[in-house]
């Protein structure tokens, strides 16, 4: 419509079969204390009844399908989709706090060179894995640590754009891989010093099930960053 005010954040939530926690995770992006403009969920040919879930919200999120491709693919569709100055993203498992966008926005607004912000994300454990919680109550894992993940990152549009978004062919490794790119392209990032997700484990995790995948992008990931750093001082 002409004239309409463009929003000013976007969130896109991929999910591939995640019926059992996607209505929680919306609802926590919905309880923002300083509201997201525009939710886009990109179904990643879930089969179970992730769709109905959706959209059951409404039109307060914007409801996408695609086959099955991933979620680094499913992101790179929400983006093309979205229409904010800000991207975010959220996993449909896990959980923003209140305050995670206006104490972003909050950065951004004080440095107006940010070109992305992240925060510190504390893992919870279900408890169909309760004993793992117990075997790592004193591991690091268990503690609040730096959120280099795609449901901690608020983004300019831009920088999404200069970066070309999230590589496609990786399962696993698309945000570790997003960050590498970015810091390389010259983006100014800032990790703000307080929980803001909160990230569930459960059985079903992609890190889990993926644990081997994940191994082998880490290498990969290793092995272009190195290239990319010989070819700077080459």
């Amino acid at each position: 419509m002409s004239g309409e005010t463009p929003p000013r954040v976007s969130c896109i939530v991929p999910v591939y079969n995640g019926e059992r926690f996607l209505a929680e995770s919306l609802e926590s992006v919905f309880a923002q204390t300083v509201p997201v403009d525009e939710v886009i969920v990109v179904d990643d040919g879930s089969t179970d009844g992730t769709p109905e879930v959706a959209r059951s919200f409404g039109a307060r999120v914007t409801y996408v399908r695609q086959d099955n491709a991933g979620p680094a693919t499913a992101r790179n569709t929400g983006v093309s989709r979205a229409r904010g100055r800000f991207l975010s993203f959220q996993d449909a498992d896990d959980l923003w706090l209140p305050h995670k966008i206006e104490r972003q926005l909050a950065r951004f607004d004080a440095r107006p060179d940010l070109a992305y912000c992240v925060a510190l994300v504390e893992n919870f454990w279900e408890d169909e894995v309760a004993d793992e919680r117990e075997r790592l109550a004193d591991h690091a894992r268990a503690k609040p640590m730096a959120g280099y993940v795609t449901q901690s990152l608020l983004v300019r549009r831009e920088w999404m754009e200069t970066t070309g978004g999230f590589d496609a062919s990786l399962g696993h490794g698309d945000a570790a891989d997003w960050f590498q790119r970015a810091d390389a392209a010259g983006a100014s990032g800032e990790l703000v010093q307080e929980v803001l997700t909160r990230r569930r484990l459960h059985r079903d995790n992609r890190s889990r099930t993926m644990a081997t995948q994940s191994r082998d992008e880490f290498f990969a990931m290793l092995k272009k960053k190195i290239d990319r750093e010989r070819g700077r001082t080459s």
